[in-house]
């Protein structure tokens, strides 16, 4: 580690022993600038975590998680484009003996490098003078010689506790490199004619240590797989009871566009063999952080290589389970505690979950038209919803927020996935797989791109597996009025679609 101590006068060292976590905050779609810290920090901003049993034909065998960062990227935010932070640490986590605690993890790092080290230059006037754009021509998959910006990473697994356990290279399993090539952003189809093969070329099959199995990897950018109606929700769920409550068809959850179909966003995706990453239990559960140097000094003559100087260790600022969580159950002046906490330190949030507040607010906004929270303390379906996921289905035995999935049901194919996941499996609380729409293999029991999370947790959030006694309005048709379902995405890895272009459509 390079020594701090040569840059810092003694009151400025002081300063930079903090701890990362701050005041409140609140959002509601999904974790996209959800707490005010992590709003400083776009490139650590966790957005969306996928877990699901792999729907590819062929690959049911295997499990997809994929970890969304950097929200609300503008398909045109040239010049710089969205590179990820090479100072940060992102990691996928997965524990799977229901102790709250990751016993495995996937970290990535990542490197932003200058072509030929300082960039491409052109000779102006007898002067040799660097280009100030991304790429100088067209780029393919098999003609990257015109990048002036390169991104790369490299992956390890950690068994056992992430700062201190057993730590291996993932590789490359056609040809053992630790270092894998990350696309550039979907610049506009001048730069990119193909885009998506160019992309396809860097999906990579692993080696994982320690599994027989090799897997997939991709990491880049994609097509914003979240859909909300954002503007809508953040001005105090500006629409009509009719339509809020209005959603039990699929035409009655269509009546607006997703106010962030436009934006791209970046994705850590893997394929892992289930026999490589289960326990003794079927169910395994997983979440994403991001981290970064606890203290940073900037660099008054900043270059390319070293804007700033980073340092200590290791201070996550970011984190994302199950969705919505630190949105619309955390409260404000927690949200940033939340963020730089674990699953098996959960109980510190639990009142948050026992009893919520935002359904007293939806019953406060549309009470006129007879909505009414529920009325049953503690919310126990919630606790099981949130935190220990349901019995008989992907209880893993822990208390902590994570997203659980039982690897042991089937995948269900594209084309017949039910947006709204396993929650039709429960009739008034009660599981009955017999309910039309019924789709064990999805959210709660894992999340797939495909299911509409808004409107499963805002009917579970308004008593949906509670009895008509607890919960009156728990079997209303809530609904951001947004319809998200599988047709919107690939029916093979990597799943999420091609980034839009920020030119040339």
């Amino acid at each position: 580690m390079r020594s701090l101590h040569r840059y810092l006068t003694a009151p400025a060292m002081a300063l930079l022993v903090f701890p990362l976590v701050t005041g409140g905050g609140s959002a509601f779609a999904s974790s996209h600038r959800e707490a005010p810290f992590i709003t400083e920090m776009p490139k650590v901003d966790g957005t969306d975590f996928y877990f699901f049993r792999s729907y590819e034909t062929g690959k049911s065998d295997m499990v997809t998680l994929i970890a969304n960062y950097l929200p609300l990227q503008d398909p045109y935010g040239g010049p710089n484009y969205f590179t990820l932070d090479p100072e940060a640490l992102y990691e996928i986590h997965i524990d799977n003996n229901g102790d709250g605690k990751e016993d495995l993890t996937f970290q990535f790092k990542f490197k932003t490098s200058l072509a030929g080290g300082n960039g491409v230059t052109l000779s102006i006037g007898g002067k040799t003078v660097a280009v100030p754009l991304f790429n100088v021509g067209p780029v393919s998959a098999t003609d990257t010689s015109n990048l002036n910006v390169t991104e790369s990473y490299t992956v390890k697994l950690v068994s056992g506790a992430r700062r201190s356990g057993q730590s291996a290279d993932v590789t490359n399993a056609t040809t053992g490199a630790t270092v894998f090539e990350k696309p550039a952003d979907n610049i506009g189809t001048k730069s990119f004619p193909d885009y998506a093969s160019y992309a396809a070329a860097h999906v990579f099959p692993i080696t994982i240590p320690g599994c027989a199995t090799p897997g997939r990897m991709f990491v880049g950018q994609r097509k914003e797989s979240f859909a909300v109606n954002l503007g809508t929700i953040f001005d105090l769920i500006d629409a009509p009871a009719a339509v809020v409550v209005g959603g039990n068809t699929a035409e009655g959850r269509a009546l607006a566009p997703s106010t962030i179909a436009d934006k791209n966003i970046t994705s850590l995706e893997l394929e892992l063999p289930i026999a490589c990453i289960k326990g003794t239990s079927d169910v395994v559960a997983g979440w994403t952080t991001a981290s970064l140097h606890q203290a940073r000094v900037l660099n008054p003559r900043a270059t390319f290589k070293l804007p700033a100087l980073e340092a200590g260790a290791w201070t996550q600022v970011s984190r994302l389970g199950m969705p919505l969580v630190n949105e619309v159950v955390i409260g404000l002046p927690d949200k940033d505690r939340f963020n730089a906490s674990e699953p098996k330190d959960d109980a510190q949030f639990a009142d948050y979950v026992t009893n919520p507040t935002l359904p007293a607010l939806i019953e406060v906004l549309f009470g006129a038209a007879g909505v009414t929270a529920p009325t049953k303390f503690p919310r126990t379906d919630l606790v099981a919803a949130f935190l220990t996921g349901v019995t008989g289905v992907n209880a893993n035995g822990s208390t902590a927020e994570m997203v659980r999935l039982n690897t042991a049901l089937p995948p269900t194919t594209k084309g017949m996935q039910s947006p709204l996941g396993a929650a039709l499996c429960f009739v008034n609380g009660v599981l009955t797989l017999s309910n039309p729409g019924c789709d064990p293999a999805g959210f709660p029991n894992g999340r797939r791109p495909g299911d509409d999370v808004v409107d499963i947790e805002l009917r579970v959030a308004m008593g949906y597996l509670l009895s008509a006694t607890d919960a009156p309005s728990g079997q209303l048709g809530f609904t951001d009025a947004v319809l998200q379902d599988d047709s919107q995405f690939d029916a093979a890895f990597p799943y999420l679609l091609t980034p839009l272009p920020g030119a040339g459509t």
